[in-house]
C-alpha cells in the first residue's frame, strides 16, 4: 500500500508541474523555443516535441496508462531542455546556494525514478 501511494504522489507531481509548463506553451506557442532548436542544429520541426514531453507524456503518468514510457519522454524531453536551454548554468548554484537547476534535475530524475518504479496499482494500468 504504502509503496503505491508513493508511486501516486510521483506520478501527481511530476505530472502536474510539467503539465503546467506544457499549457503554458499551448497558451503562448514554442516561437521562443525556436531560435534555440534551430542553434543546435536540429530541424525547425523538432520545437513541437516539447507538446509530446510537456503535454502527452505527463497525462500519460497523471492517468497511470503507460506511465513508465511517459516518464521516459518526460526524462528525454528534460535532457533536450538542459542542454538547449540551461547549459550554461549546470555547474553554477543559485544566490542561495543550491544548484541553478535543481528544479530541472528534480524533474528529471523523478521522471526517471517513475520509469523504473512503474505507476503503482494507483493507475489505468495498475496491477
Amino acid at each position: 500500500m504504502n509503496d503505491n501511494t508513493g508511486k501516486l504522489i510521483l506520478r501527481l507531481a511530476l505530472g502536474i508541474l510539467i503539465l503546467l509548463h506544457g499549457i503554458a506553451k499551448l497558451k503562448g506557442g514554442v516561437g521562443g523555443l525556436s531560435g534555440m532548436v534551430a542553434a543546435a542544429g536540429l530541424p525547425a520541426f523538432a520545437v513541437y516535441g516539447v507538446y509530446v514531453g510537456e503535454v502527452v507524456a505527463p497525462i500519460l503518468v497523471l492517468l497511470g496508462w503507460y506511465s513508465r514510457i511517459g516518464a521516459g519522454v518526460i526524462a528525454i524531453n528534460m535532457l533536450f531542455a538542459l542542454y538547449l536551454a540551461h547549459r550554461n548554468q549546470f555547474f553554477s548554484l543559485s544566490e542561495t546556494g543550491g544548484w541553478a537547476l535543481e528544479l530541472q534535475g528534480m524533474f528529471l530524475f523523478t521522471a526517471i525514478a517513475i520509469a523504473l518504479l512503474g505507476p503503482g496499482r494507483f493507475s489505468l494500468n495498475g496491477k
